[in-house]
């Protein structure tokens, strides 16, 4: 699978493990940055990643930062995005197969390496469920296009 992932420089650290997991994994990623814990701004890096996912480029998105609250915020703002915050493995799991989440958001202050790795496991093995859950996607993505208007 195709991964679009980013940091900012509080979430560079945990990125690059992470990014080392995925590889040797056998899956296919573009890292988005950032390369170094050199400041950035966090909104830069969750839009090059949503963009990569609404796009096709990727299947899925990964963000890190220092609570993963400030890249899903960003990320959601791109169109076709639904960001969620990663917290526990069974939230997560909620979030793909309720809200179809297609990105990840991670707080490498209050998340150890450990958890991230069975977070990030548990969002790209969680499939979709569809059903009464994808009415409400629909209702979603109604609402992004009023908005839009």
């Amino acid at each position: 699978m195709k991964i679009a992932v980013g940091a900012d420089h509080a979430g560079y650290a945990l990125k690059e493990r992470l990014l080392e997991k995925l590889k040797s994994e056998g899956h296919e990623v573009a890292d988005f940055g950032t390369h170094s814990t050199e400041s950035t701004d966090y909104p830069d890096y969750a839009a090059a990643v949503g963009r990569a996912v609404v796009k096709g480029d990727a299947a899925m998105g990964l963000l890190v930062c220092s609570s993963g609250v400030g890249m899903s915020i960003a990320a959601n703002k791109i169109r076709g995005i639904r960001a969620a915050l990663g917290v526990n493995t069974d939230e997560v799991s909620y979030t793909r197969r309720h809200n179809d989440a297609n990105i990840l958001a991670i707080g490498a202050n209050y998340t150890d390496e450990p958890t991230a790795k069975a977070l990030l496991d548990t969002f790209l093995t969680t499939a979709f469920e569809g059903g009464r859950h994808a009415r409400r996607i629909d209702k979603l993505n109604k609402l992004e296009q009023e908005e839009q208007q």
